[in-house]
């Protein structure tokens, strides 16, 4: 069976070695513009420095996303300012946090808040991880026990999200949510860390893990390219969207009737 050719190859291009990995939890950091890229389509100011680390801010400068590796621990800080609805807030991500599961917190901060109370236990339950109390908190792990999530609860009453995965060679990486982080952002990532779909990263940036699972694929750049962009143009008709519905939202009351300059009424 021939392979099929995709639209924009070219005749010369050579398909490169990438693998799916499974579970997604333990495939690494992988491309920051996986997260970057969806929000610049959104509207988001890309505040980042050439070179440096990644800072985007959202169009009414209320959140701001960062990526820098160069500080201690390191990795994703999500800080959101007091506004109406909730107070400050904000989510610390660790550098091999996989940037499918970061999107799925930073996606949902461009999407409209949806009306149905958020359910963050139902995507474990879904995918049959365990869920259990443990003392005064909350815990679901992973089938294979490489990841978790627990609501952590202090005696003092104080509340954090804490959440990680951790294979037996050591690769590791952790998160936590402060106690006002809005529960429709903690549920969409705990939406795509509970996801069983495999992520896929280039040759050379698999982790070494005994217990991840991998398939080869050969993928053309230009392929690699249309699966970016594809993601970058829903991002934006997304938004143009959202905005076109601002702009041409009906009145929600009559204009009052004027009478014409110099009519006569006929009596």
């Amino acid at each position: 069976m021939k392979k099929k050719q995709w639209p924009g190859w070219g005749p010369d291009e050579q398909a490169e070695q990438h693998y799916l990995v499974q579970p997604r939890a333990l495939a690494g950091g992988g491309d920051l513009r996986h997260v970057s890229e969806f929000l610049r389509a959104s509207g988001w100011r890309d505040k980042s420095k050439t070179g440096g680390p990644v800072f985007m801010e959202s169009p009414d400068r209320t959140v701001r996303v960062a990526y820098d590796p160069y500080v201690l621990p390191g990795g994703w800080t999500i800080h959101g300012r007091a506004d109406g609805l909730n107070d400050e807030w904000s989510a610390h991500l660790g550098q091999q946090t996989p940037v499918e599961i970061v999107a799925g917190l930073t996606d949902a901060l461009t999407h409209p808040r949806s009306a149905h109370a958020p359910n963050v236990w139902a995507p474990f339950q879904e995918q049959n991880w365990h869920t259990r109390f443990e003392g005064e908190h909350y815990m679901a792990t992973s089938p294979d026990g490489t990841a978790w999530m627990k609501y952590h609860q202090d005696a003092d009453g104080s509340a954090m999200w804490w959440t990680g995965a951790k294979d037996q060679q050591g690769n590791v990486w952790t998160a936590h949510f402060s106690p006002n982080a809005p529960m429709y952002l903690v549920q969409a990532f705990s939406a795509e860390l509970a996801s069983p779909d495999p992520v896929m990263r280039p040759r050379g940036r698999v982790p070494h893990s005994a217990q991840i699972r991998t398939w080869s694929v050969s993928v053309k750049p230009s392929q690699l390219s249309a699966w970016q962009q594809a993601r970058i143009t829903a991002a934006r008709a997304a938004t143009w969207a959202r905005n076109s519905g601002r702009n041409t939202r009906p009145r929600t009351t009559a204009r009052p009737y004027t009478p014409v300059s110099g009519a006569r009424t006929r009596r």
